[in-house]
C-alpha cells in the first residue's frame, strides 16, 4: 500500500484550492496506487506518506495531514500495550492511531472477510472502513473526502458542544454574579447594568448586591477584583455571596469589611489578589445612609434640582486584601427626601477619551452623567446611555469590566406608598417648560 512521494508538477488544485495529505499506515512495501492516479480521481492533488509501523506514523503524522488510512491487520506492536485492555485486541493499533490523532480523519482497511472488525472499527471512532479487494482509486478518493467531512463536521459538534456547555455553566455563574436585589417593601427604585471587559465574555470581576433588612434598612455595595477572568468572576461571586449572608445576619460597616477581607485572603489563589468595595446602608426613612469606601471610587449622587456630583471619599479605607488590620471608617452621609445614588466601578471612569492618552476620570463621568441628565435620561436609561457613551469616548469596547448601579428614591410618591407596600417606583421625567442649557438653573430629575 505504501507508495512514493507524488511529483509536485502533477498536482491539481482542488475547489477549496487546497492540497489533500494521506498518511499510509501498512506494513506492505509495494504500493498500489500512485499519487497521479489518486489526484485524478479525487481532483485534486495528493501527497501520500508511508509508514511501515506506528513508530513511524508517530513520526510522519503531522497538523497537515488531512486523513490516515490504516491496515487492521498490521501487527500490533509496544507502542499498543495501552490499548489492549489486558487481552488480545484486533483493533488495538486503530486505538492507538485515534489516541496520537484525534483531529485526524481515519480510514480502516481490513479483508472481506472481516466485516464485523470493520463495522467494530467505525464504532470505536474511524470515519469509515475499506475492503481491500474492493479498493480502486476512485473509490479510494471519494472515502478520503467523505472521512474528512465527516471529522470536521465531528469536530465542529464537539465544538458547539463544547460552547453550550461552556456557555451555560457561565450562565450559572452569571447569576450569582448579576443577583436579584432584595428590596420588598422598600420605597427605593434599582436598577443595573454590567458589562464584561474580556471579548466575548459573560462574566468579569465585578460584582454588586442589594438587600433590604427587616429593620427597613436598605444595603447596598458594589465591588471590583483585580483582573478580569473567570476566576475574578468566581472570587467576585463568593464576596458578593458572603456580604449578603453578613448583613443579613447584622454586620455593617468596618466589622463587614473586615469579615470580607477574611473571605477573600482564604479564597484568592495568590496575595496578590485585592478587591474594592463601596457599600451603602439606608435608613429606613431614606434621608440619610452610612457610607464605606474600600479603595472604591465614591459614589454619585443627584439630589433633586441640583447637579449631580460625588460624595466625600476622604475617610476611605485601602482595598481588601492589601493591609491585614486596615480599618474602614464609616460616614454619615445626609440624602435628602428625593434623590439619586449611581454606585460604579472604575471601569466606567477609566476608558480613554478620544485618541490620546487622557482618561474620562471621575470629573469627566460627572461631566456625562449630568448632560445626560439634561437630555431627560433617568433610571436603566440613564444608565445604558453612561456605558455606552464612556465605550463610544474610549473609541470601542471598554478593556475593563462595567457595572453601574442606580437607587432612586422620590419622596412624594413614598408618601403615598401604604405601609409595607412593595411595588417600585416609577422616575419621574423632567419638568417642561426648563432649558438644559442653563447649568446653573436647570431641574434636574433624579437619575
Amino acid at each position: 500500500m505504501p507508495v512514493p512521494e507524488p511529483q509536485q508538477d502533477s498536482a491539481t488544485e482542488n475547489s477549496s484550492g487546497t492540497a489533500l495529505t494521506l498518511l499510509v499506515i501498512e506494513d506492505d512495501p509495494a504500493g498500489t496506487f500512485t499519487a497521479p492516479e489518486l489526484s485524478a480521481a479525487a481532483g485534486a492533488r495528493v501527497r501520500i506518506r508511508a509508514a511501515r509501523n506506528l513508530t513511524e506514523a508517530g513520526r510522519l503524522l503531522t497538523d497537515d495531514v488531512d486523513c490516515i488510512l490504516l491496515d487492521l491487520g498490521l501487527p500490533a506492536g509496544t507502542e499498543t500495550r495501552g490499548d489492549r485492555e489486558g487481552g488480545a485486541d484486533g483493533l488495538a493499533t486503530l486505538k492507538h492511531v485515534l489516541r496520537i490523532a484525534p483531529r485526524h480523519a481515519v480510514l480502516a482497511l481490513t479483508a472481506e472477510d472481516d466485516a464485523e472488525l470493520a463495522a467494530e472499527a467505525v464504532r470505536v471512532g474511524a470515519q469509515d472502513y475499506l475492503f481491500r479487494g474492493e479498493l480502486d482509486s476512485r473509490l479510494l478518493s471519494r472515502a478520503i473526502r467523505y472521512a474528512v467531512a465527516r471529522k470536521r463536521a465531528d469536530v465542529a459538534q464537539h465544538q458547539l458542544t463544547e460552547s453550550r456547555l461552556r456557555a451555560q455553566e457561565n450562565a450559572w455563574l452569571e447569576r450569582g454574579l448579576l443577583p436579584t436585589p432584595l428590596l420588598d417593601g422598600s420605597d427605593l427604585r434599582f436598577a443595573a447594568r454590567y458589562r464584561p471587559g474580556r471579548s466575548r465574555a459573560l462574566l468579569g470581576g465585578d460584582f454588586y448586591d442589594t438587600v433590604r433588612t427587616p429593620d427597613g434598612t436598605v444595603h447596598a455595595m458594589i465591588g471590583d477584583v483585580c483582573g478580569h477572568g473567570p476566576d475574578e468572576a468566581a472570587l467576585g461571586v463568593e464576596l458578593r455571596i458572603a456580604w449578603r449572608a453578613l448583613t443579613l445576619a447584622g454586620l455593617c460597616g468596618d466589622e463587614l469589611l473586615s469579615t470580607l477581607q477574611q473571605v477573600l485572603e482564604h479564597e484568592r489563589e495568590s496575595e496578590e489578589i485585592f478587591a474594592t468595595l463601596c457599600t451603602v446602608d439606608i435608613a429606613p426613612d431614606g434621608r440619610r445612609a452610612g457610607l464605606c469606601l474600600a479603595g472604591h471610587p465614591a459614589p454619585l449622587i443627584a439630589r433633586d434640582g441640583r447637579a449631580a456630583h460625588l460624595l466625600p471619599y476622604e475617610d476611605g479605607g485601602p482595598a481588601l486584601g492589601l493591609l491585614p488590620r486596615a480599618r474602614w471608617p464609616r460616614r454619615q452621609v445626609e440624602l435628602g427626601g428625593s434623590w439619586s445614588l449611581m454606585m460604579y466601578t472604575d471601569g466606567l471612569i477609566e476608558g480613554r477619551v478620544g485618541e490620546g492618552t487622557r482618561r474620562l476620570g471621575q470629573d469627566g463621568m460627572v461631566a456625562m452623567v449630568n448632560r445626560l441628565l439634561d437630555e431627560g435620561l433617568t433610571g436603566e436609561d440613564l444608565l445604558e446611555a453612561a456605558v455606552t457613551r464612556a465605550r463610544e469616548l474610549n473609541g470601542g469596547e471598554l478593556t475593563d469590566d462595567v457595572a453601574v448601579l442606580l437607587l432612586d428614591r422620590d419622596e412624594s410618591t413614598a408618601r403615598l406608598r401604604p405601609a409595607g407596600g412593595g411595588a417600585q417606583l416609577s422616575i419621574p421625567r423632567p419638568r417642561p417648560g426648563r432649558s438644559a442649557s442653563s447649568a446653573g438653573s436647570v431641574q434636574r430629575p433624579p437619575l
